[in-house]
């Protein structure tokens, strides 16, 4: 025991290790900038909501005075889903999808031998009030040849004033009863005139001379003005669209809407012929905005119309300075590069630059604008690729590589 008892001599003095507030400190640090990173972590893996934009290449009217460009569809002013105004059963359908029809002609019949049976009674009820009619007209004559006689006798007093008194009667009578069955047949004319109306809706008919676009119920089916629910009465014979009426409406960015005005000349190309020019113009403008898109729809008068125009194309218009271009010369060469919003160009670290969206993470492209704009448009010869989809107002803390969720419900 005595071998194992430490001398005091050689004991270390109190105070000379570490003291025990500096690892506590040590351990606080630790823990604080392990709760820094992973909040930088969190925050940095959280992608920002974004919206894009497709790089468009010039087309041959940015040459030509191109001031705007807008996309959007083509649209009929005139359609019409035709229907009967009775519910009724289908005995014939005589369109097909494609078909051009006439005003007035024939699409479809319904099952009519309740109303046709209902015309005939009114018809045979219209003829027996005109026979009454006649019986009267024959009993008013009567009554009066005897007034004449009754009047004729009483001046030569061989009758009595009463007979002559009845005999007046009479003929009032007769006038009354004549006046009434014509009323009669006035009300029978109208019911007859009415089964007509109800017999000639059977019959469905064209209300405008267009194509068939769909056909939407077959013979044996109900159909009926109103739905009847439950999916098992149909609404309607079929589409007609008026193509003489075909139009395009475009939305154009509210904050360039400035830039059109009725009668304006513009150029159409449809996506469906991308080499078919359709000189076009203004129509209208729709006086109210979608808040929603930040657009306001413009009505597209289409100068030139043919059987390749159908709805719902899709079409690309492009606003112009002048009609059509000068046609004794040689048309402008199409800029180089691409189209993109302005604001989509924006300033990092002195450089001019734009970010595109490819797998889900910006990327940074570095670019040099073209001095003069296309339009509303950045025209940007180099550094982005027609179709490539570019960050419209990127955020600040946008960086290259970083994670983005596009924005699908933008325009």
């Amino acid at each position: 025991m005595k071998e194992l008892r430490i001398d005091h001599g050689e004991r270390e003095p109190e105070g000379s290790g570490v003291p025990r507030w500096v690892w506590t400190v040590v351990a606080v640090v630790v823990v604080l900038a392990g709760l820094g990173g992973a909040g930088w972590w969190l925050l940095a893996g959280r992608a920002p909501t974004v919206q894009t934009a497709e790089a468009v290449a010039p087309s041959p009217t940015s040459a030509v005075g191109a001031v705007l460009q807008a996309t959007g569809y083509v649209t009929a002013r005139r359609q019409a889903t035709v229907s009967a105004q009775m519910t009724g059963t289908l005995t014939k359908v005589l369109i097909e999808e494609g078909d051009r029809v006439q005003a007035g002609q024939v699409l479809a019949q319904l099952e009519d031998s309740a109303l046709k049976a209902t015309l005939n009674a009114a018809q045979a009820n219209l003829l027996a009030s005109q026979a009454q009619v006649t019986q009267a007209q024959a009993q008013l004559a009567q009554a009066q040849a005897d007034e004449k006689r009754q009047a004729e006798l009483l001046a030569s007093g061989m009758t009595t004033r009463q007979a002559a008194e009845q005999s007046r009667t009479a003929v009032t009578n007769a006038t009354a009863l004549l006046e009434a069955r014509r009323r009669e047949v006035d009300a029978v004319r109208a019911q007859v005139v009415q089964a007509k109306v109800n017999f000639d809706y059977t019959i469905v008919r064209a209300p405008f001379s267009g194509v068939v676009t769909e056909k939407a119920a077959q013979v044996g089916e109900i159909i009926s003005p109103l739905s009847a629910g439950g999916g098992f009465t149909r609404t309607g014979v079929g589409t007609i669209v008026d193509m003489d009426s075909l139009e395009v409406d475009v939305d154009v960015n509210e904050a360039y809407i400035g830039q059109v005005s009725p009668g304006m000349p513009a150029q159409a190309v449809l996506d469906a012929y991308p080499d078919w020019k359709i000189p076009s113009h203004v129509i209208a403008i729709v006086p109210t905005a979608d808040r929603g898109k930040a657009t306001v729809k413009v009505r597209i008068g289409l100068d030139q119309k043919d059987q390749r125009l159908v709805p719902q194309m899709a079409v690309r218009v492009a606003f112009l300075n002048q009609k059509t271009a000068d046609k004794a010369g040689t048309p402008p060469p199409v800029p180089k590069g691409v189209l993109v919003p302005p604001s989509s160009v924006v300033q990092r670290d002195g450089k001019t630059v734009v970010f595109t969206v490819a797998d889900g993470r910006a990327q940074l492209r570095s670019v040099t604008p073209a001095k003069l704009d296309v339009g509303a448009m950045k025209l940007l010869p180099e550094g982005v690729k027609a179709g490539e989809r570019v960050i419209v107002a990127p955020p600040e803390n946008l960086v290259d590589g970083m994670k983005v969720k596009v924005d699908e419900t933008a325009h």
